[in-house]
């Protein structure tokens, strides 16, 4: 036996054991954490409290760095997706014969989760930015890293991701995350119209 095919293996128990930890009060809450458009209002709020704390130009630049980042995440995700062509969990014989709790279909190939990756690089990106200005924003990252790590698990709990395309996905995200980032950390400090206006 391979390495990859152990690693697939015991991604497979693993995945198994997390979503066999369902219940049927907590469906709903894990289709929740998966909806993309439920989260556009908090989208919204951070876009707005970056306004508020870096003002204008440099809000913009982090806003535009953001979605570049999750933009690559997703597009390399379908890429490494068609490339490895690893089955979903809910598309995969032996996890449905062995008590996988399905909530979401969804396409054939699911290495890596883009879920995972596009909310890890949220998470990364925005704190960047909030940092940017030399604040620490605690409270801030606790909370932002909480939401990406819960929905990336809610990928498993409905049935579309393996453990291990989940923390792929958040790997790849934060990596993705962390170069632009520091292009646009780049950017804040060498172009004068980015720098904050001294009155």
């Amino acid at each position: 036996m391979t390495l990859i095919e152990h690693l697939h293996f015991v991604d497979r128990d693993l995945t198994l054991a997390i979503n066999s930890l369902h219940c049927t009060q907590t469906d709903y809450l894990w289709l929740l954490f998966s909806n993309k458009s439920v989260w556009f209002v908090m989208y919204a709020i951070v876009a707005f409290f970056l306004f508020r704390r870096l003002g204008w130009r440099r809000a913009l630049l982090w806003i535009v760095a953001i979605v570049l980042m999750i933009t690559c995440c997703d597009q390399f995700s379908n890429f490494i997706k068609d490339l490895v062509a690893r089955w979903r969990p809910c598309k995969d014989p032996y996890m449905l014969n062995n008590g996988l709790w399905v909530l979401e279909g969804g396409g054939n190939y699911g290495f890596y989760s883009a879920h995972a990756a596009n909310t890890m690089a949220f998470a990364v990106g925005s704190l960047m930015a909030f940092r940017s200005d030399g604040s620490r924003c605690r409270p801030y990252a606790i909370w932002i890293f909480s939401w990406a790590f819960l929905v990336g698990i809610s990928r498993i709990f409905v049935g579309k991701h393996f453990l291990g395309d989940v923390l792929v996905g958040f790997l790849v995200g934060a990596v993705i995350a962390q170069l632009i980032g520091l292009m646009a950390l780049w950017l804040t400090k060498r172009l004068v119209f980015f720098r904050p206006a001294i009155h």
